[in-house]
């Protein structure tokens, strides 16, 4: 995989998702403020899922921009598109569609099995 373009890929993720984090951690702030009048309980209940959500997806995006930051270390210390457990090559149509992967799909594989 050429480097130049793996790095501009994972760079436009980064940007992607430090974007993503800043909008829903605005409207995170928002709903912690909560409203002057009161709510019945449906609004509660809607309100709280649409909190739930905005929170799983805030965690989401701050989760795959770690693993975008620890695959720019690896571009830049020459371990990209290795396998961080075998040591194999990571394939390059993995990488494409998961420029972050840290793992071929074996190990992905098997590292998903040990994490349920």
């Amino acid at each position: 995989m050429d480097v130049a373009v793996a790095r501009k890929r994972l760079e436009e993720v980064r940007d992607e998702l430090d974007r993503s984090v800043a909008v829903l951690g605005r409207s995170d702030q928002r709903s912690e403020r909560g409203t002057d009048y009161p709510q019945d309980s449906a609004d509660i209940g809607t309100n709280l899922a649409e909190t739930d959500r905005s929170d799983a997806m805030l965690e989401a995006a701050q989760s795959r921009r770690v693993l975008v930051l620890d695959a720019l270390r690896r571009l830049d210390e020459g371990r990209y598109g290795v396998c961080v457990d075998c040591g194999k090559p990571v394939p390059e149509s993995r990488l494409k569609a998961r420029p972050e992967a840290a793992r071929c799909l074996k190990c992905q594989a098997a590292w998903d099995h040990v994490r349920r």
